[in-house]
């Protein structure tokens, strides 16, 4: 004997909206509808009373789960890769103006940071150009080493990380910290670390910046100083 559903609830789907997001069912890039819901109370499956909207929710095209639109402060794996080449590029840009690019071997180090990162095209000439770039614009550098001539820009009492490039830091590694494991953003510092110790110990403007960097990668104070302890007894 069957049963019949006398009363229910029937909620009526509408499309506001599409694009590509990261799907926590699928694990992966998908297409995505943004969709609005209007709920009726059913008698005999006619709809009659409205009982409210519901929603917004994203709704994977793949795999049909909903979400809500918090699941959009996930990057997808693409823009997830544009942000971590960006993180790499601007960390070796902060240690090459802090420590400057007279070394062949500084040079090469962030040459290799930068291309295994994502820019297969880099080369030592393109961040010279862009480190003459950034020093020439003023107030961009203000306070840090000449990047270009490797030399300190000898006016005693300034920030050597510079509070615009202490910025730019923020900006590119803040908002990839939190997708981004402990062993991640570990790595991350380490291979502004690896490009400062290439020409030997530290420089107060190096240790600066790379403590600069591990607060923006959340990293605490002591966890910052002992990954950079430990790498400087790394044998290169």
């Amino acid at each position: 004997m069957h049963k019949v559903c006398v009363m229910g609830v029937r909620t009526s789907w509408r499309t506001v909206a599409d694009g590509e997001f990261f799907c926590p069912d699928c694990g992966g890039d998908r297409n995505y509808l943004r969709r609005t819901g209007h709920r009726r109370l059913t008698v005999l499956g006619v709809p009659l009373l409205s009982r409210g909207h519901t929603g917004p929710v994203l709704e994977c095209s793949a795999c049909h789960g909903r979400f809500g639109l918090d699941a959009l402060d996930h990057p997808t794996t693409v823009r997830f890769s544009a942000m971590l080449r960006d993180a790499v590029h601007t960390v070796t840009l902060a240690v090459l103006a802090a420590g400057g690019t007279s070394s062949r071997a500084v040079r090469e180090t962030a040459v290799d940071a930068v291309r295994t990162a994502g820019f297969p095209d880099c080369s030592e000439d393109q961040l010279l150009t862009l480190l003459a770039a950034l020093a020439a614009d003023t107030g961009r550098l203000t306070g840090t080493y000449d990047a270009v001539a490797g030399g300190h820009c000898g006016h005693a009492g300034l920030d050597p990380c510079g509070t615009a490039l202490a910025i730019e830091l923020h900006e590119a590694l803040e908002p990839l910290a939190p997708h981004l494991a402990p062993a991640g953003r570990e790595s991350l510092l380490l291979q502004g670390a690896r490009i400062a110790l290439a020409d030997g110990a530290y420089t107060p403007a190096e240790r600066e910046v790379l403590s600069t960097v591990g607060g923006a990668l959340t990293l605490g104070p002591a966890d910052t100083e002992r990954l950079l302890a430990a790498a400087a007894r790394t044998p290169s």
